[in-house]
């Protein structure tokens, strides 16, 4: 859009498995970006996949795929069956569920190994007290035990009498077996990173627990080593488990929540029903809905779910089709009409023929696009990739800096060496571990998940979450009429009786509609639609259709002639009487059509295409937004002025061919500055739409596929008043997306320096590794739960 080029390559999204925080994700896009021939590439953290657009004659699938794994991360190409979105998110989700429970499970063993190690580590610490040692250094772990110490000594007085070296090893093999099976992942994946030139948050965590088991171990089993160089064999295997165990429990939330953020698009993919009843050599019968196949009929019953596309053939009802628009009063349906897969019948019966299936369906092509945008990226999350990528390294420098200063300014004497090493120790690990960048890597991917979900259930469907940040910036928005601000079909406005006439107006609109259904004009269908109803239109007996001026002919006995007034003054009939009448209408851009019975002006019928009920109320909510607001139409200046007049609109621009829209597009630009929507329904709004920083299309359907295509944005139901939603999520998604990388950056600015200690030497604070890791693990979660809270967020 705008100046922002459209990739002409293949896209590929390629599942990526093992990364865990922005680090992970911010190394294998610069791995696949450095590739030949890839003009795009996006890794998303939260969806473990990376889409890249490439050119196939520079680079291969193979190619990109052993680029990622070329980084320590898993990758494959995605499987044949992954073209039908519905079953490939299926898919996705029960993975990622499986993937919850397993850590649910490990965090949950962790937590009552690390609840034992501190059993453990009371009694070791009384019977460190009891040789005149110092026990536990850790602050936390210290004021945990004093309190639990009298508790736990009327509980179980003989675990006070175990052997201290008893003691010690089984704290060593209860923190063997958290780190060799629970934390197992963490050790792996940074040893992969390490061998590849890289680290990232598992390297945080694996330096940092794996310095304080080290040293707990070289304390077990050498403490005479210590104790000739002064310094007390103390441990922090309790410390360890709890480290450990606190980062699953904050991985085993964190899944848990992501899981939400693509609710929307879950209950989307299975909203299809299992089975269809088709209807074989006149005998219902069920089979599965993949085994449908395209002309098939199909028998639908009130309340059921529609399994497949379709158009109807026999029979009538009202369908429910808020899933795909958003909108709840239900749709007349007749033979002729279109239905789509997964809308709820209501309470009539019908027959219809199976049309598109499959990855061709509305409810495919949708879940489809819902998917692939939530696999994108918005420009913001460019800030959180360049922080990342030299984030880890500096942060181990400054732990070993941490370490230093430590030691150095409180080193002085046997018993200062002792302090100073603890001191030091601890604070290095606690800037390890309190640094990990997970909440950086999911402050952008989770709202862009939840708002592009919570969008599809209001029936607008959102490109990805550039177009979604772009949407955030809009100053100008561009309306085409036809179908936007109007509802795009022509229908009867007004019918007005002559002076005098006592024919009623439903016998007028009757015969006038007579005449006219042989035509093929849009105003004769709009007067033969609205004299609709059960009772079938009388034939017209000696009908002549004259082109330009209208039709007569004889119905029910009497001569009818219906056309303009020119065709009224060729036949001599005079209708002047209607000339004020007709006047007024005339201002409001409506065709007129006089009717008249046995040579005399019977009445004037007016037609238009209406204004949307809506259309008014939503440019007035688009300027309260700060919005300009533009018509622009191929229509006649007259026509256009009256529509904007009647729903508020100063600036129109009338009479334009799409490349005239196009030149419109960029005056304004010019003219005003600031990003631009456009909103169109048609396919001469697609350059137009392509031209503008938003394209935003109205309606699905055959008859608008190709502005869809070519816009950002589509709006599934209604018109202007989806626009003012659709800004107003992208608005509300922007400040969300704010909040999570300010409380991200905010998080690790603040946490750090206190981890490091600036804090002890003037208010004595001194941050415990083990609440350094319930932090970090926390503040992840934090995160995307301020990104669910889109779900429902008020959009005025």
């Amino acid at each position: 859009m705008g100046t922002v080029a459209r990739p002409k390559g293949e896209t590929i999204t390629i599942p990526v498995s093992g990364m865990t925080c922005a680090a992970c994700s911010g190394r294998v896009q610069r791995a696949l970006a450095s590739r030949p021939g890839v003009e795009h590439a996006a890794v998303n953290l939260l969806t473990g996949s990376a889409t890249v657009t490439y050119d196939p004659e520079n680079s291969s699938a193979d190619d990109l795929v052993d680029a990622v794994r070329a980084t320590g991360y898993g990758a494959e190409l995605p499987h044949a069956s992954d073209a039908d979105a519905g079953a490939s998110h299926a898919a996705h989700v029960h993975a990622q569920q499986e993937d919850a429970r397993v850590v649910a499970r490990r965090a949950a063993f962790a937590i009552g190994a690390a609840a034992l190690a501190m059993v453990l580590s009371m009694a070791l610490d009384t019977s460190a007290a009891a040789a005149g040692a110092p026990g536990t250094v850790d602050p936390f772990m210290r004021w945990t035990m004093a309190r639990l110490m009298p508790l736990l000594s009327r509980a179980a007085p003989w675990l006070f009498t175990v052997p201290r070296t008893v003691l010690l090893g089984s704290l060593l093999g209860v923190t063997l077996l958290v780190m060799g099976w629970t934390g197992r992942e963490f050790y792996t994946r940074a040893w992969v990173a390490f061998r590849h030139r890289g680290a990232d948050m598992n390297t945080l965590i694996a330096v940092g627990t794996g310095a304080a088991f080290l040293y707990s171990l070289v304390a077990t089993v050498a403490p005479g080593w210590f104790a000739a160089h002064g310094v007390s064999p103390d441990v922090y295997y309790e410390a360890v488990d709890f480290i450990l165990a606190l980062i699953l429990l904050g991985n085993a939330l964190e899944a848990r929540a992501t899981q939400r953020t693509s609710a929307a698009l879950h209950a989307l993919a299975a909203l299809q029903p299992p089975v269809a009843r088709v209807l074989v050599d006149g005998v219902e019968r069920e089979q599965p809905v993949d085994q449908v196949r395209r002309g098939d009929v199909i028998v639908v019953r009130p309340g059921e779910r529609l399994p497949v596309d379709g158009r109807v053939i026999a029979g009538e009802s009202a369908v429910n089709e808020s899933m795909l628009t958003g909108e709840s009063m239900p749709v007349a349906k007749r033979e002729g009409d279109a239905v789509i897969g997964a809308t709820i019948n209501g309470t009539g019966a019908f027959r219809y023929r199976a049309t598109s299936l499959g990855t061709e369906s509305v409810l495919a092509r949708i879940v489809r696009l819902v998917r692939d945008a939530q696999a994108t990226r918005a420009p913001i999350q460019a800030l959180a990739d360049r922080v990342s990528a030299v984030f880890v390294p500096v942060v181990l420098q400054l732990a070993i800096v941490t370490f230093v200063v430590w030691f150095v300014l409180l080193n002085g004497g046997a018993t200062a060496t002792v302090t100073a090493a603890v001191r030091a120790f601890a604070a290095a690990v606690a800037v390890l571990v309190i640094a990990c960048p997970c909440a950086m890597g999911l402050a952008v991917p989770t709202a862009v998940m939840v708002a592009t979900g919570r969008a599809a259930q209001l029936g607008l469907l959102i490109k990805g979450g550039e177009a979604l940040q772009r949407a955030g910036d809009v100053r100008t928005v561009v309306l085409d009429k036809t179908g936007t601000i109007t509802t795009g079909t022509p229908a009867v406005t007004d019918v007005i009786p002559a002076p005098g006439s006592r024919r009623p107006v439903a016998d007028l609109v009757r015969l006038a509609a007579s005449v006219e259904r042989a035509s093929e004009h849009p105003v004769a269908a709009a007067i033969v639609r609205h004299a609709g109803g059960d009772a079938p239109l009388p034939e017209a007996a000696d009908f002549e259709s004259l082109t330009g001026l209208g039709a007569r002919g004889t119905v029910d006995g009497v001569s009818v002639a219906a056309g303009n007034a020119a065709f009224m003054a060729s036949l001599g009939i005079d209708a002047s009487a209607l000339d004020a009448p007709a006047a007024r209408l005339t201002d409001d851009a409506k065709s007129l059509v006089y009717v008249a019975v046995d040579g005399t002006v019977a009445g004037l019928i007016a037609v238009a295409d209406p204004v949307r009920p809506t259309s008014r109320d939503a440019v007035a909510a688009l300027a309260a937004l700060g919005m300009r607001v533009v018509l622009l139409t191929g229509d006649n200046a007259r026509t256009a002025r009256a529509v904007a007049r009647a729903v508020g609109i100063d600036d129109v621009r009338a009479g334009l061919l799409p490349q005239g829209k196009v030149a419109e597009i960029e005056r304004i630009k010019r003219e005003r500055g600031g990003a631009i929507a456009m909103v169109g329904d048609g396919v001469n709004d697609a350059p137009a739409l392509a031209r503008a920083d938003v394209g935003i299309a109205v309606g699905w359907g055959s008859g608008t596929d190709v502005a869809a295509e070519a816009s950002d944005i589509t709006l599934m139901r209604g018109g202007v008043e989806a626009v003012v939603t659709a800004i107003a999520l992208s608005r509300r998604t922007m400040r969300t997306m704010r909040q999570n990388l300010g409380w991200a950056f905010a998080y690790n600015i603040i946490g750090i320096p206190i981890a490091a200690g600036v804090l002890y030497p003037a208010f004595g604070v001194l941050l415990s590794p083990v609440l350094a890791s319930a932090a970090m693990a926390f503040s992840s979660v934090s995160v995307v739960t301020n990104s669910l809270r889109l779900r429902s967020a008020a959009l005025d």
